[in-house]
């Protein structure tokens, strides 16, 4: 049965009693919702998956759409669930499972498709046996004919509530899976935490790997260790139309359909011929007996001593291994001829298969999807693919002296910039942003601030309020609301940075304190949020630097990592050469305007000399 006949169903509704009343599926398993490792098992096994949820619509719309609730109203059970999959199944055969169960086989759709075109049957479900122990069906795990709906509604209506009751008029199968772990489903809390091997995952376990850690004088190979060991990805996933997949995020490999070419073809204009028609010492004369071109394969079959005009792209004649260049031949009338040794036997042939094989990856999970993927995807006919949600952050700017673009500049006051920023930094990234303005020096607004960006977005980027002359206040809120460290990182510039992951109201964001002169944030933005923000998106793109002529000295102490604004261009010997912008500090934004690349310093060097070799980190593409 192809897997675009079947929907997926993602049985949800309960009241979630057993977990505190707080829906199952939506309580985080290994760094992700518990339902979204059942979507990412069911969804390469169907066309498309939907949910059924009665609680918490937005949070359930994060993980896959749509999400319908039930029609049968009072929480009648899976079988409300089921009845409402039915209802909005635009597919014959609809395949339920519930969110508590995140080990279903990767074969469950495929095994239960099979059963019921066998036995032409209604309904098929899985059942298990454990050594010594009775049969155990699980009829949650179905593949229903979204015909019978009428059947599920009319046992409704008359109070039926068995899962395994509303099918007795129907042809059933039972389909035995050998894994009976793969049917688990988890009721409390402590099962949960139980097969959850990310827990306890701690800052203070973290840093416990690093031998003469001090959070006062962090290196920054150490700070950028610590943050990719800490931070986890968001694995919600949607399926999106192709257009709409450019700058998305893969979350599952992209198994190719089809050969790519989908024949031997030839791989330019020319003549197809024979291989063993070829003399290395002789010229050869060969009969045209036809053409082919690209898209139209030719009935000819050429016999020894004849060949076919043949098109680039055009499939290769039956019997035929090589083309001739049309160049390389003289023709008169219907017959051509090769001088000696211009081609060997299999030139110019490009085989099926030759670039991509059926079934194997086209494109691998954690790829950012460019514009030529998206001519790939359409050469393979894939009309859309499953891609990481997109990420949610909320970034503001503290302080009491800052004022937006607009606002009238009181004496003392400055506008903030960083803002704008860093709305730039994270628009590259491809995020979805919520910028929350300015937040004034006022612990209560701080604290309702950093709540609300904590429940609406999965990370949150602050400037100002880190360093050592900023108030106490804003560390012991930030401190208070979760596990967040602050660090005075070897680094210049942008020495301190806060981190961590803060709560509020059952949600829960990574937190990146910037400091708040505006260079420092966009330094400390691209060596430390930046990897972190792509590793929750499920992306790996760290930033590649290229080694560099200093076309003046630098001066520099051993023990710190320095970030120097530079203009990269080509020397007269073709070769990468940087200069400095001048004056580096911290405040001057125009040092950063004026650059095309970062020098990076790194701790252990001293001072450059006028023709050393730096690492360069060029901005085009970044910025």
């Amino acid at each position: 049965m192809d897997k675009q006949l079947i929907t997926g169903l993602i049985l949800a509704g309960g009241r979630g009693s057993r977990m505190g009343n707080v829906d199952k599926g939506l309580q985080p398993l290994r760094g992700k919702p518990m339902a979204q490792h059942a979507i990412e098992r069911l969804l390469p096994q169907v066309g498309s998956v939907m949910v059924n949820a009665n609680r918490n619509i937005e949070r359930w719309l994060e993980l896959a759409a749509p999400v319908w609730p039930d029609e049968t109203p009072g929480f009648a059970g899976p079988l409300a669930g089921l009845e409402a999959g039915l209802i909005h199944c635009a597919t014959p055969w609809l395949l339920a499972v519930p969110c508590d169960s995140p080990f279903l086989p990767p074969d469950l759709a495929g095994r239960l498709a099979a059963a019921v075109e066998e036995h032409d049957a209604d309904l098929a479900f899985a059942v298990t046996q454990e050594p010594g122990m009775r049969p155990q069906p699980h009829p949650v795990f179905c593949l229903v004919k979204a015909s019978r709906l009428p059947v599920l509604s009319q046992y409704l209506a008359e109070g039926g509530r068995r899962m395994d009751g509303w099918y007795k008029d129907l042809k059933a199968v039972e389909v035995p899976f050998e894994d009976a772990g793969a049917f688990r489903n988890i009721n409390t809390i402590e099962e949960l935490q139980g097969y959850d091997d990310t827990l306890p995952l701690s800052l203070a376990k973290v840093t416990s790997c690093l031998s003469g850690y001090d959070p006062d004088a962090l290196p920054v190979r150490d700070a950028q260790r610590i943050i990719r060991e800490f931070v986890q990805p968001v694995r919600a996933v949607e399926k999106v139309a192709l257009r709409a997949a450019l700058g998305r995020v893969l979350a599952l490999d992209v198994i190719s359909p089809i050969d790519v070419p989908a024949h031997d073809n030839s791989a330019m204009d020319g003549f197809a011929l024979r291989g063993s028609d070829l003399r290395p010492d002789s010229p050869v004369a060969l009969r045209v007996i036809g053409t082919t071109y690209a898209g139209n394969a030719s009935d000819a079959v050429p016999a020894a001593g004849e060949c076919v005009r043949i098109m680039t792209g055009g499939v290769m004649p039956q019997g035929c291994d090589s083309v001739v260049p049309q160049e390389f031949v003289t023709q008169e009338g219907d017959t051509i001829l090769l001088p000696a040794g211009v081609i060997r036997a299999g030139d110019n042939r490009r085989f099926k298969g030759e670039d991509l094989k059926a079934g194997s990856p086209a494109l691998t999970a954690g790829r950012v999807v460019r514009p030529p993927d998206l001519g790939m995807l359409a050469s393979l006919g894939i009309a859309e693919v499953a891609v990481q949600r997109r990420l949610r952050v909320a970034f503001f700017s503290t302080g009491d002296e800052l004022r937006s673009v607009g606002e009238p500049l009181d004496e003392g006051c400055v506008y903030d910039s960083n803002r704008y920023t860093i709305y730039g930094m994270l628009q590259r990234l491809g995020v979805d942003v919520i910028d929350m303005g300015v937040v004034r020096d006022d612990p209560s607004v701080l604290e309702e601030a950093l709540r609300s960006a904590c429940e609406n977005a999965d990370a949150i980027i602050t400037s100002g309020g880190v360093s050592v002359g900023a108030a106490d206040y804003t560390k012991q809120i930030m401190a208070r609301l979760g596990d967040v460290t602050f660090w005075k990182i070897g680094m210049r510039p942008g020495r301190p940075l806060a981190f961590g992951r803060i709560h509020s109201n059952g949600r829960s964001a990574f937190l990146f304190g910037l400091p708040g002169n505006p260079v420092a944030v966009m330094v400390s933005f691209y060596f430390f949020a930046r990897e972190a923000l792509l590793q929750m998106m499920g992306a790996q793109a760290p930033l590649p630097l290229l080694r560099a002529r200093s076309l003046g000295a630098i001066r520099k102490k051993p023990g710190r990592t320095e970030y120097q604004r530079g203009i990269l261009a080509s020397g007269a010997d073709g070769q990468p050469e940087v200069r400095i912008t001048g004056s580096q500090g911290s405040g001057i934004l125009r040092s950063m305007s004026e650059a095309n690349c970062m020098v990076v310093l790194h701790d252990g060097q001293g001072n450059v000399a006028p023709g050393d070799m730096v690492d360069v980190l060029v901005f085009e593409g970044l910025m």
